[in-house]
């Protein structure tokens, strides 16, 4: 009996040991993997927010970007139509609301709204308070005259009495004080207000970024031109807030827009290129 038990401890004891052995392998088999990662959905399909409404802050003031249409008093440019092809794509509803520019990215930092559409460029300095989705265009600013205008930019620069409007808390401020004296720079609560004392003859000129202006200048034919181009290298994007999940899924809507064309179509339609 003795015999039989210790011969039967014997092959536990080896047992026991031969388990240990396994699992303690297949721990260290399962450190040295990488992470798990989600394989990527078949086909490249996109996220589905479920019918989610997401918030669209606009200025309605930036044309062709965003603008309300005379005849129907309904909003529309190039912002509502790319923003409600992004949310066809997620599964999600646009929700745009009217927002003034003074201010909105502290409102952005702090989630007031899921989204900013308005032609905004990417800077360092915003960016340390909000997110930016990929750009999407390319832009550059210019000075707007009337058509009527025989200066040149330079000539202007040098003219004394020439004042330059553009719009507060924008890149194109920042430019138009680079370009003239800050003292002769007026700067206007949005472009419209610019536009407007420009045709007025309270100003001699805006700077605006190439688009808006060809914007300004389609509804207002024969009445404006382009004097000269002062910078071409500003990347505009969407804006959401800090850590946004919102980010990547309208990442992936644009990247998809781009693949098939759509991106391009809508850029052209609205004059964001040619």
């Amino acid at each position: 009996m003795r015999l039989i038990r210790r011969s039967t401890l014997i092959i536990v004891l080896f047992t026991l040991i031969a388990v240990t052995l396994a699992i303690s392998g297949c721990g260290q088999a399962a450190a040295t993997q990488p992470p798990a990662t989600q394989a990527p959905q078949a086909g490249g399909k996109l996220p589905d927010m479920g019918g989610k409404a997401i918030t669209v802050a606009v200025e309605n003031a930036y044309p062709p970007f965003n603008q309300i249409d005379k005849n129907t008093s309904k909003g529309v440019g190039w912002d509502y139509d790319t923003v409600t092809e992004i949310c066809k794509r997620l599964n999600c509803t646009a929700d745009f609301k009217q927002a003034a520019w003074d201010g909105i990215f502290p409102a952005m930092q702090a989630g007031e709204y899921d989204m900013l559409a308005d032609g905004v460029t990417v800077t360092i300095t915003r960016s340390k308070i909000v997110d930016f989705s990929t750009p999407y265009v390319t832009i550059g600013q210019v000075l707007l005259v009337r058509a009527d205008e025989t200066r040149t930019v330079d000539q202007l620069k040098a003219d004394a009495k020439a004042l330059i409007g553009t719009q507060i808390g924008t890149t194109n401020e920042i430019v138009a004080k680079k370009n003239f004296p800050a003292e002769r720079v007026k700067s206007f609560e949005d472009f419209g207000a610019a536009v407007l004392a420009l045709m007025s003859k309270d100003v001699d000129g805006v700077v605006l970024d190439n688009v808006t202006a060809s914007g300004f200048m389609g509804e207002n034919q024969g009445k404006l031109k382009i004097a000269g181009q002062l910078t071409s290298d500003e990347q505009l994007a969407f804006v959401f807030p800090p850590k946004s999940e919102l980010t990547s899924m309208v990442n992936a809507a644009l990247a998809s827009m781009q693949s098939d064309g759509t991106l391009d179509a809508l850029n052209k339609k609205w004059g964001l290129t040619q």
